[in-house]
């Protein structure tokens, strides 16, 4: 009935939907096999994109040749650039997204790729020879053959849903739990665990108040998340802010009894860093409001998403305490809050490049491995689908280190780190912020993605070299251009700047403390008339290479510090316990991970610098 293909990817989620693009687009034949063909790229929880450290991590993906940013870009109704009162370590490009047209705009663009095919249907098990995976089973007990897995199934491997004292089995609302992957691989001696996320309910917008809530607008000067030619955002949707009280708290605990959080029944560890409302009460009890994002799930729907109420309390607590809410006293649900447990596979027992250890071309991706949000997911999903194609065609697996992307941070730490509870990424995690800027990934990861052999990067390795080649224009003009006092002293007295003295370069005006680019292209004419040759992304890139050029030499120095240690390879068959000088817990950890680098093994837990000098000397270093 099938061909064999190269790869079957199970689950068309975000990550499921990346890795398809990925090796289809390395030349492998892929089969998408989803339960439903209905939600692909579903949005199963907020409508947004992007986000503190997630819009680097959308950015770098497209940077590689995935679509979640062009899919983005065509479907956002609001952008917003956050964290432009700090550093541009910290811009995060954030954007609400149309639900219905971002599941539609995904399929559309799978479709157009001549090298997927898709099946739907349940897998309810893995085609395993020698240790090789060599396919699929289905639940109707169709077998699709194919020399590579990537299993990126989500919420739904024995999906449990919560509400209060209800529980259904479910991945998803209204639709089924997976069965018998979790029961196949257990037999096979992998280790699982059971994770817990949530959803807030989702209420008519036409019973909204908006006019007492605050209204937070979209930028006024909008960007977008793709470095390709996409649509420009016109007549964005504003979201609105309101807040819980001390009498919705009240109201809330009434249910606390019967919350599956409180009375047992949930076993699977919640997102730290998206606690559900009747976590937050409980954990920052001193607290008497919390704040709520009131967001628009499209331009041609009421439904309407609130951010920050998560929660899995009994539907009639929900729905009385949401009442209580300022703009909220007269709303409807569409449909309550709730939880849901589901399987995940802790991922030390990974290779960097997302192949498990024990079964050779078999890939985990997204919340199998424990992460938690789209942008998580579809990032691991891009890694995997191009592995899973280099794995199969006998090439060295492709891995980015955690000085080339927050991707390459994120693999990293769950690989050697590995993770008790979802795994979120934030720009804290990262080391060499500077250097993994958003404005930067096309310059970062670009040209690796051209030479990896990803089709379609022709126009966009073009787009690459010019703005390197205009971002040094921009850079030699200002090192070069004189300015004199009194063209920039009324502007600099503004600022609460020393005034000039004589002549300067612009460069060492620019240098200083609150003076950008574009203040000073408003106030000299020939500076105006020149920055106008370029775009607005150019002139950032060049402005903020400029201003921190210190920061980012220092941060190249201890990247080439840490790249010798990367330099110094382990082989996989290393024998960690006959080296008696080792800490226990080090030659456990070791021998479990099997790191490939001596860089890669100083970032195991577990294992201190002096079981590193142990290994350094051993490897004669």
């Amino acid at each position: 009935m099938f061909p064999e293909y190269d790869v079957i990817v199970v689950g068309a989620g975000h990550a499921g939907c990346e890795a398809a693009v990925a090796a289809a687009n390395m030349g492998s034949k892929v089969m998408l096999v989803t339960m439903n063909m209905n939600t692909i790229a579903q949005m199963s929880c907020n409508p947004a994109m992007g986000g503190v450290a997630k819009g680097q991590i959308v950015r770098e993906v497209d940077a590689l040749g995935g679509y979640s940013a062009i899919v983005t870009d065509h479907t956002m109704i609001q952008f917003r650039m956050l964290n432009l009162s700090k550093g541009p370590a910290m811009w995060s490009p954030r954007a609400q997204s149309d639900r219905t047209e971002f599941h539609l705009k995904w399929r559309m663009m799978l479709e157009a790729n001549p090298n997927i095919d898709f099946w739907q249907e349940m897998v309810t098990g893995l085609l395993i020879k020698d240790n090789v995976v060599r396919g699929v089973r289905t639940g109707m007990g169709v077998e699709i053959r194919s020399k590579s897995v990537v299993i990126t199934s989500g919420t739904f491997l024995n999906g449990l849903i919560h509400v209060g004292e209800k529980q259904f089995g479910g991945g998803r609302s209204g639709e089924k739990a997976s069965k018998g992957i979790t029961e196949q691989l257990v037999s096979l001696g992998f280790e699982h665990g059971r994770m817990k996320t949530g959803t807030p309910p989702r209420i008519d917008g036409r019973t909204i108040d908006w006019d007492v809530m605050e209204l937070q607008p979209g930028d006024s000067d909008v960007s977008k998340f793709s470095y390709t030619d996409t649509p420009q955002l016109e007549n964005q949707i504003p979201c609105h802010i309101t807040y819980t009280s001390k009498e919705v708290h009240d109201i809330l605990k009434t249910g606390f009894d019967r919350s599956p959080l409180f009375n047992g029944r949930i076993r699977g560890m919640g997102p730290r860093y998206c606690p559900s409302i009747e976590d937050k009460i409980n954990r920052f009890a001193e607290r008497d409001r919390h704040q709520l994002f009131v967001e628009p799930e499209g331009r041609n729907t009421v439904e309407v998403y609130v951010n920050g109420f998560s929660s899995s309390l009994p539907e009639s607590v929900q729905y009385k305490a949401l009442r209580k809410i300022k703009g909220f006293e007269n709303a409807k649900m569409f449909r309550p809050g709730y939880a849901i447990e589901y399987d995940f596979f802790p991922p030390t027992q990974l290779k960097m490049s997302l192949e498990t250890r024990l079964i050779k071309n078999l890939f985990h991706a997204g919340q199998i491995n424990g992460t938690t949000g789209y942008e998580e997911a579809a990032s691991q999903g891009l890694m995997a689908g191009i592995n899973a194609h280099l794995a199969i065609n006998d090439q060295e697996p492709f891995i980015l280190k955690r000085s080339d992307a927050y991707i390459g941070v994120l693999i990293d730490d769950l690989i050697n780190k590995g993770t008790d509870e979802p795994y979120r990424m934030f720009t804290s995690r990262a080391e060499y912020r500077i250097l993994l800027r958003q404005d930067n990934a096309d310059i970062r990861l670009t040209p690796i993605a051209q030479a990896l052999g990803m089709s379609g990067l022709e126009e966009r390795m073009e787009r690459v070299n010019e703005k390197i080649e205009k971002a040094k224009e921009v850079e030699q003009y200002f090192r070069k251009t004189s300015v004199s006092p009194d063209d920039v002293n009324g502007f600099l007295e503004q600022k609460k700047s020393a005034k000039l003295k004589q002549k300067v370069k612009l460069h060492s005006v620019l240098l200083r403390p609150h003076v950008s680019l574009p203040e000073l292209s408003n106030i000299l004419p020939n500076l105006t008339e020149f920055a106008n040759e370029y775009d607005k992304e150019t002139l950032e890139t060049a402005e903020i290479n400029m201003k921190y050029e210190g920061y980012i030499k220092k941060e190249q120095e201890m990247v080439a510090k840490m790249n010798r240690l990367e330099g110094v390879k382990i082989h996989e068959s290393f024998n960690y316990h006959k080296l008696n000088s080792l800490s226990a817990e080090a030659r456990e950890k070791l021998t479990a991970i099997k790191p490939m680098t001596i860089g890669q093994a100083s970032r195991i837990s577990g294992v201190s610098p002096a079981d590193i000098s142990v290994l350094l000397i051993h490897l004669g270093r």
